[in-house]
Parts: C-alpha cells; structure tokens; sequence
C-alpha cells in the first residue's frame, strides 16, 4: 500500500508541475499577444500621425517666385501661338503646351518630343524637338 501512495503523490506531483508549465506557457503566450497589440496600436497611431503631417504640408501653399511671374514680352513668332499680350514665364509654357495638345504635336511613340508644325516651326527651328530643348528655345523668344 504504500508504495501505491508513494506512485499516486509522484503522478499527482507531476500533473501540477505539467499544470505550472502549461500556465506559464498561456502566461506567455498572452503577454506576446499583448506585446503585439501594443505594437500594432504604435504603428497606427504613427500612420495617422504621417497622414496628418502630409495633410498640413499639403495645406501650406508656397509662394510663387516674383520673377516667375513678372510679365515677358514675347515676340512676333510666338505671339502667334501664345497672344501678343505680356503674360509671366509660366502662362507662355502652359499655353505652349495647351497648343501643343490642342494640335496633338506630341510624339505617339516617345512622348518626349514634339512635332513642330508650322507656326511652332517658326519659333524653334526645328521639326522635332525634345520637351527639354523647347523651352530653352523658347526663352530666346522673351524678353
């Protein structure tokens, strides 16, 4: 009989070891989970944090350059395209390519170049040019 005490107090001293170990295990397994959360929650709050800055620097709006916007004369060839009236640097571009558009002078196939008709011809004095390159051409006919 005391020998079957002596098994039954061991296994019984085992079930509460393996009990302990199984605890600790799920103790773990929860402060992970927590951990993770945690993180999770930091990763968002950092997110919203970037969308707000993006938001704030998207609302300040810079202020144009002066020199850009001090009316050029243009000449006689490009007033054909653009109007004899002196308008700033940046109208002269985006009537360019509003032009440009309008007459489809862009390339189909490299997007990059421009197929000067005539009244463009006049001003760069090219058939094709690159975007790059017309502008400077361009700046010959201000002043």
């Amino acid at each position: 009989m005391p020998k079957k005490k002596k098994a039954a107090k061991k296994k019984a001293a085992k079930k509460k070891v393996a009990k302990k170990k199984v605890a600790k295990k799920k103790k773990v397994v929860k402060k992970k989970k927590v951990a993770k959360k945690k993180v999770a929650k930091k990763k968002k709050v950092a997110k919203k944090k970037k969308v707000a800055k993006k938001k704030k620097a998207a609302k300040k709006k810079r202020k144009p350059n002066p020199a850009f916007m001090r009316p050029v004369n243009i000449s006689d060839a490009l007033a054909q395209i653009v109007g004899s009236k002196p308008i700033p640097r940046t109208e002269v571009t985006k009537k360019l390519w509003a032009y440009i558009k309008k007459n489809k002078l862009q390339d189909s196939v490299n997007k990059r170049m421009i197929n000067a008709d005539l009244k463009l011809k006049a001003v760069l004095k090219k058939a094709k040019v690159s975007m790059f390159e017309m502008t400077k051409l361009v700046s010959k006919h201000l002043s």
